[in-house]
């Protein structure tokens, strides 16, 4: 997903970065759901569920139903 999503109001901070409540893109809404699993510096990918995406810096963002 693209990071020049629209984004709701922030509600938190994570390394500094906003946590959005949703974020929106072509592919539809996201909605916040936790922070990603970091080990040794990376994100392994294998914590995703199908409906999830990881943004940068390590925030899943899940599938607005």
């Amino acid at each position: 997903m693209a990071q020049s999503a629209t984004q709701s109001p922030r509600i938190g901070k994570y390394l500094g970065h906003p946590i959005y409540k949703t974020i929106q893109s072509n592919n539809g809404t996201y909605e916040f759901d936790r922070i990603a699993r970091n080990i040794d510096g990376e994100f392994p990918l294998d914590q995703l569920n199908k409906d999830e995406v990881l943004i940068r810096p390590g925030l899943i963002y899940r599938i607005k139903r």
